[in-house]
């Protein structure tokens, strides 16, 4: 599948919201497949691999998002656009996500509980066993506030 494909196919297959990540040096192409209003995020990686002959080194990873949830209450925290967590090692699987990056997907997005979420490129597996959780933490929390009210 091209970039092109994949990306009519979020937009298309996806309306109420997406996310896609990608590297820095194949940033500028996907964005010419993209519609004006993806936004671009970054996960952060203290520790990265370094490649010999690239300095600087490529320490960061591009997140182009659309959608999602818009209509937080000024009591929700807001979320940064941009994320620092550690590189997952040893998961078999270049590109593998860390929960954190997942946790902060998932926020980055608005998502709840309710909301179905699809790994296009399951991988390592990780993205969803963290969508899980983070339904089962959400589900407690929401039962937690109705009990309070």
């Amino acid at each position: 599948m091209t970039h092109a494909a994949l990306l009519t196919r979020l937009m298309v297959e996806f309306p109420d919201g997406w996310a896609l990540s990608l590297s820095v040096p194949s940033l500028k192409t996907i964005l010419g497949f993209c519609p004006s209003d993806v936004r671009i995020a970054a996960w952060v990686k203290p520790f990265a691999v370094f490649k010999p002959n690239v300095n600087p080194a490529y320490a960061w990873e591009p997140v182009i998002w659309r959608g999602g949830r818009t209509d937080r209450s000024r009591e929700e925290l807001t979320v940064r656009d941009w994320v620092s967590c550690e590189i997952t090692l040893q998961k078999g699987l270049t590109g593998a996500k860390p929960e954190g990056f997942c946790w902060w997907l998932f926020d980055l997005l608005g998502l709840q509980s309710t909301d179905e979420l699809v790994d296009l490129f399951p991988g390592s597996g990780i993205v969803s066993e963290t969508w899980h959780r983070f339904q089962r933490q959400r589900m407690l929390f929401d039962k937690e506030a109705e009990t309070r009210r």
